[in-house]
């Protein structure tokens, strides 16, 4: 049996069982006649996805046959499939799964901020896709020179003078910043966000427009930072990136002070210095 075929008894299976799982009155259709076998006719489901019933007979047999995002969404709708089922069904049929974003705007768990808590007293924060800080702890606040003007840390990269001000090699970290950029709104492709961002701040900072026409692209999942603190003076960070499995939207960026420095011994001068 090959790897393909394989895949594809298991699809048979999988939509099976997941049909099979499911009364008419879960889908909001009326419970009509006597059924030879438990859960909802293929061609129900067919109908509560918008497909032909033939071509969904043919994937739930596990047929050889051609597939899309859109329709896998529209079975997996019809089917009442959680992210990890849905995940589950496009890698069945061959398909990369998307990207598990969570809800849109949803507010960040409070187990995440307790990893940031107890990240203390190194600097933690977690920044959506559109580089949005939506979480942080007391130490990435002090370090950084985060205030409540700061929103979006690349906008405040840019254009904001304290945080801009902190990063010693500000012109040697600028071009990374905007090639990761560039990267995200290439895999987000359909989101507006990322367009107007761009134009934002073309508008707003000639040094990004310059970068911004440039087609570099990179992937930032580590590096190292260095910053001018006002009072604890030059620190150095390795940091890493990380996105978590369950929210795709959400990257949490953790600072650990770089070995060869004192940073750590500075770092924890500032906790002492802000109590509380």
């Amino acid at each position: 049996m090959t790897a393909s075929q394989g895949r594809r008894d298991q699809l048979k299976e999988f939509l099976r069982a997941k049909r099979e799982a499911l009364a008419p009155a879960d889908v909001g259709m009326p419970a009509a006649g006597r059924r030879r076998t438990p859960g909802l006719r293929r061609e129900e489901v067919a109908v509560l996805a918008g497909v032909g019933v033939s071509w969904y007979t043919w994937l739930e047999q596990g047929r050889d046959i051609k597939v899309s995002d859109a329709v896998l969404d529209a079975v997996a709708r019809a089917l009442k499939l959680d992210e990890a089922e849905r995940a589950h069904l496009y890698v069945l049929a061959g398909l990369n799964p998307p990207d598990p974003a969570g809800r849109p705007g949803a507010p960040v768990s409070e187990q995440l901020r307790a990893v940031l808590t107890a990240w203390m007293p190194n600097p933690a924060h977690v920044l959506d896709r559109h580089y949005n800080l939506v979480a942080m702890n007391d130490a990435a606040r002090w370090v950084f020179g985060f205030d409540d003007d700061i929103r979006n840390c690349l906008v405040a990269f840019f254009t904001h003078p304290i945080y801009r001000g902190r990063f010693t090699e500000w012109h040697e970290f600028a071009p990374d910043m905007v090639a990761d950029f560039r990267a995200s709104a290439a895999r987000y492709h359909d989101d507006p966000v990322f367009g107007q961002l761009a134009e934002e701040l073309c508008a707003a900072s000639a040094e990004f427009a310059q970068l911004w026409a440039r087609p570099d692209v990179s992937s930032r999942s580590q590096g190292i930072k260095a910053i001018t603190h006002p009072q604890a003076g030059e620190l150095t960070f390795e940091y890493s990136l990380f996105r978590l499995p369950d929210r795709a939207d959400l990257n949490v960026v953790l600072h650990t002070p770089h070995p060869d420095t004192d940073t750590k011994e500075k770092v924890e001068s500032l906790v002492v210095a802000h109590p509380g």
